[in-house]
């Protein structure tokens, strides 16, 4: 797998006939999230969300179609990780190269362009990063060090 991010609800998708991105929604299960702490918005996409699979479900206007409007449809998907399949819809989880054919603009002419995944910076993250870089690159997270006192004994 090689360090490919997988893809969930909410990636953003384009076609190379259409004029502007929609947002990939997936359909075929509702219980199997990734990349989101509270289970309810990052659902994974695999190989079988196929058919209306989009917010708006168009591109803009399908240069394939004499620029009129697209009707997004994805008849397959290529490119996807066979290594890990989504036991309630049995499809596999797509990677951000994956790719969908569409009946108009033809085999692989829908691509991903943001796998959908955010990352989320947790108390988790912090107790592993380095310390030092930590300090480099955000002073203010840092906890403020503590004074060092001097102590003076009068001795008289």
């Amino acid at each position: 797998m090689s360090e490919k991010h997988l893809v969930c609800q909410g990636a953003v998708c384009k076609c190379n006939f259409g004029t502007t991105p929609d947002k990939l929604k997936v359909n075929t299960q509702s219980r199997r999230y990734i990349n989101d702490k509270d289970g309810k918005q990052k659902l994974t996409a695999t190989h079988v969300d196929i058919g209306s699979t989009f917010e708006k479900n168009t591109f803009g206007s399908c240069s394939k179609k004499n620029n009129t409007p697209c009707t997004a449809v994805v008849t397959q998907w290529s490119g996807y990780y066979d290594k890990i399949i989504i036991e309630d819809n049995g499809g596999m989880v797509l990677l951000e190269d994956s790719k969908a054919t569409c009946p108009i603009g033809g085999t692989d002419c829908i691509t991903i362009i943001n796998h959908g995944q955010i990352a989320e910076l947790g108390p988790k993250n912090m107790e592993k990063a380095d310390q030092d870089i930590m300090k480099e690159l955000c002073p203010i997270l840092t906890e403020p060090e503590k004074p060092q006192h001097s102590l003076t004994f009068n001795t008289r």
